[in-house]
């Protein structure tokens, strides 16, 4: 989301650049950031907590002299101590999970310091939204949710022959794709039993997990203990991920909680149906019945049950499909979130000018 941002945001207005507090990784959003010409701070932060990052960030904000700060996920620890500095003019940080989830404990109390010294707090969903209403007492909070570029997901037929063909799959097969991190919060187990349970009922099914995470190997290990291994694949981040929406027949995820999660509005833009947990900001992106079927989280019989029944149903794959491309060129789009962050920018400025 931040990589789109600093992309679409209007450049002869803005000039952006960006701080990672980790080194780089070699993804192709740095990629991306690095041709489109967009500055980019590698701080190398280690694993945990790194006081180095106060010295480092703040070496960053007086070189830069930014107008507008804007953070996400659990940075602001790092970026307290200078937010009475006046290096910047603007603090703006999106809320990207319900708020009771998004981070820690110690977290939750940096978040509730810096909202009272007057970082302004973004919501990306209706649910996320009310999270801090009841976590930090907050009401009203501006509420912009997530945009991606969607002429990017329309790839066409010969993209998905291409791939099938490179990855030893036969058109026959029914590819159900999951993109996620591979960690508690997906619940990518509750979905590998769910998957081993409609595969039994339904031959040719198979199921690709795209991403990584702490339990992989927990969950490689299972695969094989069930016998899977033919059907479950692990690939891994990927950059080809828009030619993997293309190639799958329907998107799935297990989350059991969410904030606006652009995996499903990506496969949403592929023109993919959907099968999701019914939590956070999900059921505000995918009508069920209509573009997709959503489920209990936590209920692996619920989950198998809708496999099946996409798997077993090509026209209603289709009609949701086509359903799930039209919501996402009608509500989706990056530019509409561009947009939206600008004039809270410009408010933001204005308001201090008064």
């Amino acid at each position: 989301m931040a990589m789109h941002l600093l992309l679409h945001l209007d450049r002869s207005r803005y000039e952006v650049a960006a701080v990672s507090l980790f080194d780089r990784q070699g993804t192709d959003i740095e990629i991306k950031l690095d041709l489109a010409g967009v500055p980019v701070w590698y701080l190398g932060k280690r694993l945990g907590f790194d006081a180095r990052m106060y010295g480092r960030i703040g070496k960053v904000l007086r070189a830069f002299r930014p107008d507008v700060v804007h953070t996400h996920l659990s940075v602001l620890r790092y970026l307290f101590p200078w937010i009475g500095v006046r290096w910047a003019r603007a603090w703006v940080h999106t809320v990207h999970n319900v708020a009771d989830k998004e981070v820690d404990r110690v977290g939750k109390w940096v978040h509730r310091l810096v909202f009272r010294l007057g970082v302004v707090p973004v919501a990306i969903a209706e649910e996320v939204a009310k999270s801090m209403e009841s976590v930090y007492r907050i009401r009203g909070v501006p509420l912009i949710p997530n945009g991606i570029p969607l002429t990017e997901y329309a790839l066409g037929e010969d993209s998905r022959k291409m791939w099938r063909a490179r990855e030893g799959y036969e058109e026959a097969n029914l590819i159900f794709v999951a993109i996620a991190r591979l960690s508690a919060q997906k619940d990518p187990l509750g979905l590998i039993r769910a998957f081993a349970a409609a595969a039994s009922r339904v031959y040719g099914l198979h199921l690709l997990l795209v991403g990584d995470g702490p339990l992989r190997a927990e969950l490689q290990d299972y695969v094989r203990k069930m016998g899977l291994e033919k059907q479950v694949r692990f690939l891994g981040v990927r950059t080809d991920v828009l030619e993997i929406l293309t190639a799958a027949d329907a998107f799935v995820l297990s989350s059991l909680w969410e904030g606006n999660p652009l995996s499903v509005m990506e496969a949403m833009a592929a023109g993919k149906p959907v099968i999701a947990s019914g939590v956070g900001g999900v059921p505000e992106l995918v009508e069920d019945g209509m573009s997709g079927i959503l489920v209990p989280a936590q209920k692996p019989e619920a989950l198998a049950e809708a496999i099946i029944r996409l798997a077993q149903d090509p026209a209603l794959r289709k009609k949701m499909g086509a359903a799930a491309r039209q919501r996402a060129l009608e509500c989706f789009g990056v530019d509409r979130m561009a947009r939206e962050y600008e004039r809270l920018y410009v408010q933001i400025l204005e308001g201090q000018d008064a």
